[in-house]
């Protein structure tokens, strides 16, 4: 599918979601078993907590009737106008196919008026090259790095994207 733009809906996610969330994140390949509870945790949070009253919004992705992406994103707490994108995963048979991008531009458009700043920490593992470079292709810059960060070998890379400007 890389590199076809599909047709799709953006919907908000409800604890039904629950079991496809897991499965898409998982199928990523790109988290540690241990990574993926904290991901089921933020997004139980969210749907415990509603839409607009938590400190966690979700938004889902579906390509013919089936979910197949999920961005969560919240304010990063003691900050003015910063928020974190938390989560983004896109089944793998949709990689290429416009609905990460789709993702991240509804995050920020509900975003607008309110942030200032976007941050996204991910891997600097050479098997998250792509994650990087999507981030980049939409504006976000590498602000920093720090060694070891996940793992030993593991850095986290730090991206910011400066809206509202």
């Amino acid at each position: 599918m890389s590199g076809t733009i599909v047709s799709h809906r953006l919907r908000n996610l409800t604890a039904a979601d629950r079991v496809r969330i897991e499965e898409i994140t998982r199928a990523v390949g790109l988290f540690r078993e241990d990574e993926i509870p904290v991901a089921l945790e933020v997004f139980d949070e969210a749907t415990r907590a509603g839409s607009a009253s938590g400190p966690y919004q979700l938004l889902g992705a579906e390509v013919e009737g089936s979910l197949s992406g999920w961005i969560c994103w919240g304010p990063t707490p003691c900050t003015l106008g910063t928020y974190d994108l938390y989560w983004l995963a896109v089944d793998p048979a949709l990689h290429g196919a416009g609905i990460g991008t789709a993702l991240v531009g509804e995050m920020e458009r509900r975003l607008a008026g309110v942030a200032r700043l976007i941050v996204v920490e991910t891997a600097g593992r050479l098997d998250f090259a792509a994650t990087r470079a999507f981030y980049e292709a939409r504006g976000y810059s590498a602000t920093a790095t720090i060694p070891d960060f996940y793992a030993p070998g593991d850095d986290q890379v730090v991206f910011v994207k400066r809206v509202g400007e």
